[in-house]
């Protein structure tokens, strides 16, 4: 093997890599997103500097992935936190867990993203939209939403815009000898988004403590709105925000 074609590789390990390389486009990408307010130190403490809480406002999300570039089908789930980072509006990334290892292991090696092995599970159950979440066969989360109780399609800007936020991850990698090797905060949006179908409804949340699986380190204290949303839309690469390593700190 050549140092071209190594240099050239999408990921290890080389002799069969896990993914190829990106962009990387969803289609029919499913969502169940129920909003809340949560505590305000749980918050602080779970956000890293130099993002600021945007409120205490945290979203729990269930995402079904039926067909995507690379990684074929799969389910996921995750916490994140509305944020500002310079005084703009975006959402940080706080916990994700999946049932396939070709797309976590890709989205923590490229764009950070703190993901797990999880078993998220999204379907309909007669009248209600449900997620829930296992951990080593152990129930940790469960929402629920009415079934497409109230159509959105007349504000698909609003959910463009949702879509489109700017999202920041935690990107930790340490060197051969465990110091950190890249700390940075990582940023992106997803692009060429064509919304299928946008609902809102009545929602509801239970977390369940865990120590492996800590969603419920954000507690839910208020249930704000529920979105059931379907769309198509293509994850670029990111860019680095803010590198932890650096002499100066932000990069830019």
């Amino acid at each position: 093997m050549t140092r071209d074609e190594i240099l050239s590789a999408s990921s290890m390990p080389l002799s069969s890599p896990s993914y190829p390389k990106g962009p990387y486009r969803f289609v029919n990408r499913e969502y169940l997103v129920i909003h809340y307010e949560s505590d305000p130190d749980a918050i602080r403490e779970m956000l890293p500097e130099p993002l600021e809480p945007d409120g205490n406002h945290v979203f729990f999300e269930w995402m079904k992935m039926p067909d995507s570039t690379g990684f074929g089908d799969y389910q996921e789930s995750g916490i994140g936190i509305s944020a500002l980072w310079r005084g703009k509006p975006c959402q940080y990334t706080a916990q994700m867990y999946l049932d396939d290892e070709s797309p976590t292991t890709g989205g923590r090696e490229i764009w950070g993203f703190p993901k797990k092995i999880g078993q998220p599970n999204l379907r309909v159950a007669h009248d209600t939209l449900t997620g829930t979440l296992n951990y080593d066969e152990e129930r940790v989360a469960l929402g629920t939403m009415g079934y497409k109780y109230q159509s959105l399609a007349e504000h698909e800007d609003q959910t463009l815009a949702a879509l489109g936020k700017l999202s920041v991850n935690l990107k930790f990698i340490p060197d051969v000898d465990g110091s950190p090797k890249i700390a940075q905060l990582v940023g992106y949006r997803m692009r060429d988004i064509v919304v299928k179908g946008a609902w809102a409804g009545p929602a509801r949340l239970h977390l369940v403590p865990h120590v492996n699986c800590r969603v419920a380190d954000l507690p839910v204290r208020k249930i704000l709105y529920g979105r059931h949303l379907i769309a198509d839309l293509t994850l670029p690469y990111g860019e680095v925000l803010h590198d932890y390593l650096a002499e100066q700190g932000t990069t830019r």
